[in-house]
């Protein structure tokens, strides 16, 4: 995997600028961090790839505000068209990385060229890469029983000095009153940087708009099945398949139950969506 370059937090501006502008009309969190979006069926998906992601996630942090991001691909832009709060936890994120190559071709046909995927696996290991050199603690939230403990070991012998205070599983449903207030507690004494989530969309994004404030932690960020691949549990595919689009397929052969209405009824629902908005979602770039 090539590395990620982070830029100082006082050299961040590029030629992609960042102004208090670029977020006339949008419904983002609204404090974050001015950056380009594109409009996909109304998620405001930021218009980033991977090093604009982990340079945008560094200052937030560095704000110690709290925030989520969300890794989205079209299944999550698919489920905010059926539920109209969970468009506004979209919305109301810090960033929305584009978890698909769908996202991120719709991105440059607005206008965004630099826009390009953000696999939400690959933003958990630069995230932890830069966090050798930052110090940035880390919280591990989801999986199933053993996994968020597994990851922190793999994470910790791939990142020598990796700060990892904190690794919880949480049961099948919603948090009991008394399991909040415990967990509130773990992550008070923790003081993570950041707490990733593996909880699956949409859950995750709803658990980080419910908890985010409460907690009190300058990045939440919901990682879905990064748990899962980097323990193994879910292998990976070639990078052609990924920058094809196809890794949805992929996924679907090591999942037919699980995934098969996801993406069989999803994806073909989504290009139809598309299509229909083409004329309002290509007429201007944001």
């Amino acid at each position: 995997m090539s590395t990620v370059t982070v830029k100082p937090l006082d050299a961040q501006a590029t030629e992609h600028q960042f102004d208090a502008a670029s977020l006339a009309g949008c419904a983002c969190h609204p404090s974050a961090l001015a950056h380009d979006h594109a409009d996909i069926l109304g998620v405001k998906v930021s218009a980033v790839n991977m090093d604009l992601s982990v340079n945008l996630a560094a200052q937030w942090i560095e704000r110690g505000k709290p925030g989520y991001v969300c890794v989205a691909d079209v299944h999550c832009v698919m489920e905010a068209q059926r539920d109209p709060e969970l468009l506004r936890i979209f919305n109301q994120a810090v960033i929305i990385t584009p978890d698909g190559m769908p996202l991120t071709w719709i991105g440059r046909l607005q206008g965004f060229a630099h826009m390009d995927r953000v696999f939400g696996p690959d933003f958990m290991l630069e995230m932890c890469r830069l966090s050798g050199e930052r110090g940035y603690r880390h919280f591990l939230y989801g999986g199933k029983p053993g996994v968020a403990e597994e990851l922190s070991d793999r994470l910790q012998l791939k990142f020598p000095g990796l700060k990892i205070v904190g690794t919880l599983t949480p049961p099948f449903r919603d948090l009991t009153p008394e399991e909040e207030q415990e967990f509130t507690r773990q992550i008070a004494q923790a003081h993570p940087d950041i707490v990733w989530v593996g909880l699956g969309a949409p859950k995750q994004e709803r658990f980080m708009a419910q908890y985010v404030h409460r907690f009190n932690v300058p990045l939440m960020v919901g990682v879905g099945a990064a748990f899962d691949f980097h323990t193994g549990r879910i292998s990976d595919c070639p990078r052609w398949i990924k920058r094809a689009g196809l890794q949805w397929l992929h996924r679907l052969m090591q999942e037919p139950r699980r995934l098969g209405k996801r993406y069989l009824v999803n994806n073909p629902a989504f290009l139809w969506l598309c299509l229909a908005k083409a004329p309002s979602m290509f007429k201007s770039r944001l």
